[in-house]
């Protein structure tokens, strides 16, 4: 079984963030937390009842997110929509593509972050305030939880 790392979706991140062309509302880590919940990060299946690569990602998300594609391919041949949504860094800017168009506060907090973007991933842009089914919930907002806490602690001068 073959799982992407931390390490990779930030290296993923890090790729992607040096073009300027398109918006990037989602963090390396929120994206990670996302690949978590929803398969683990198995980059093994291929794709699951229409949902592909390790963001579970589907026709209809590529297609709102502009259909793009790995280099090479065109966004109109067959395979372009597997080649992209299983290629981690297409994938990743799939999402952002999606969230740039579809970002909202889902959970009424005032604010737009990573658990506005878990829910619009899993549920769509529509159905966001619904409850997410209790599994992906939990690995979702306990990876995001760890994450902040991380990042604070990292904040913290030492002594």
């Amino acid at each position: 079984m073959h799982h992407v790392s931390l390490y990779s979706i930030v290296f993923i991140g890090l790729a992607l963030g040096s073009g300027a062309e398109m918006p990037k509302p989602i963090t390396e880590t929120c994206l990670y937390c996302m690949c978590e919940a929803l398969n683990g990060c198995n980059a093994t299946a291929v794709c699951v009842n229409g949902a592909c690569g390790i963001f579970r990602i589907t026709w209809d998300q590529w297609v709102d997110s502009g259909r793009l594609t790995i280099p090479g391919d065109s966004p109109l041949s067959d395979d372009s929509f597997t080649n992209c949504v299983n290629d981690p860094h297409c994938g990743a800017d799939t999402l952002q593509g999606y969230m740039a168009k579809f970002g909202q506060d889902c959970n009424d907090d005032g604010k737009e972050d990573c658990y506005d973007y878990g829910a619009i991933h899993y549920m769509g842009p529509y159905n966001c305030k619904e409850d997410r089914p209790f599994y992906y919930e939990s690995v979702f907002s306990r990876c995001v939880r760890n994450a902040l806490r991380k990042e604070e602690r990292e904040k913290q001068p030492s002594t």
